[in-house]
């Protein structure tokens, strides 16, 4: 069997997720794989996500890449993926989801309960500001951007000789464990405090729609995670309904209880003083029920005044 072309940016966390994702598809196919490094606009462009064009920019380039058969497969953090399908392209699998927590990574091992009022705390999710504002109105929220190397370093005493001009940063957990930088968190954020992104923690490994060889196709099936897949349906369900772009102030998390599909949603204000918070179960019968779960919750949410509080326009 031909080698398989991994498309991946070029980040230590994106590099890190395609290998794995790369070294398991290869393993079950019986093939080699080589991984291609794809620039997007997301790792050339500067400013706030909002700015540049929300977390889209970073798979555009990637997608691209597929469609011209530069490469076999591309492997995206699910949270960066728009939630409506790209022309050509389909998800063929979502490996089993890792942490889907926040994590705070802060000097001196304070939380966010003990952080000082004054604390300056860095993320460059609308999300996770708007939670924390919430959560801790008394602190500073700064908008940053950057790898988590670059982030981390903003924290001080974290990284000997960086800026440490900050007193914590939120991450997603995820990433750091992928990295091997667990050492620096300091809580994982209760989602009942900080409710994560849609697909928060997962992975997507994306190919052309009958373009891909049938070992690779047969490997791909067998890598898919059921529930994870459920799950990331409806959370990123509530954001197609409510035609919120992927940095929207928006988290969605959901889970399998038994046969029910559980799924809780937040929709906030950009200053964390509004809060809607709505929780909807169905039958978890396969991936169209869960996506129904998904636009019910948010029509509830809109029903409730969701379009009032927040920026819900993609």
């Amino acid at each position: 069997m031909a080698t398989i072309r991994v498309g991946t940016r070029g980040s230590a966390l994106a590099m890190t997720q395609t290998t794995t994702v790369a070294e398991r598809v290869s393993e079950l196919a019986g093939s080699s794989y080589e991984l291609v490094r794809v620039r997007t606009e997301g790792d050339v462009l500067k400013g706030s996500l909002s700015q540049i064009g929300g977390t889209g920019v970073f798979v555009a380039a990637l997608r691209d890449a597929v469609l011209e058969e530069r490469c076999d497969l591309a492997v995206h953090s699910l949270k960066d993926l728009p939630t409506l399908p790209a022309d050509g392209l389909t998800v063929a699998a979502v490996p089993e989801r890792e942490d889907v927590r926040d994590a705070l990574c802060a000097r001196d091992g304070l939380t966010l309960a003990t952080l000082p009022d004054g604390a300056r705390v860095g993320t460059g999710s609308p999300r996770r500001a708007a939670q924390l504002r919430a959560a801790r109105p008394g602190i500073e929220v700064v908008d940053i951007r950057g790898n988590v190397d670059t982030r981390l370093g903003r924290v001080a005493g974290l990284v000997i000789g960086a800026p440490g001009d900050l007193d914590g940063v939120v991450l997603a957990a995820a990433g750091l464990r992928r990295l091997g930088r667990e050492e620096a968190i300091t809580e994982l954020v209760d989602p009942a405090v900080m409710l994560p992104a849609p697909g928060q923690g997962a992975l997507a490994v994306e190919c052309r729609e009958g373009g891909t060889a049938p070992g690779v196709r047969e490997a791909l099936a067998s890598y898919d995670h059921a529930p994870t897949r459920l799950a990331v349906t409806a959370e990123r369900a509530v954001l197609r309904r409510l035609e919120a772009g992927c940095s929207a102030p928006i988290g969605a998390l959901a889970h399998l209880r038994g046969d029910e599909l559980a799924l809780e949603a937040v929709v906030c204000s950009l200053d964390g003083r509004s809060i809607l918070r709505l929780t909807r179960s169905a039958p978890a019968a396969d991936a169209d029920a869960a996506a129904q779960l998904g636009h019910a919750l948010a029509d509830e949410l809109l029903a409730a005044g969701a379009a009032a509080i927040a920026p819900l326009t993609s």
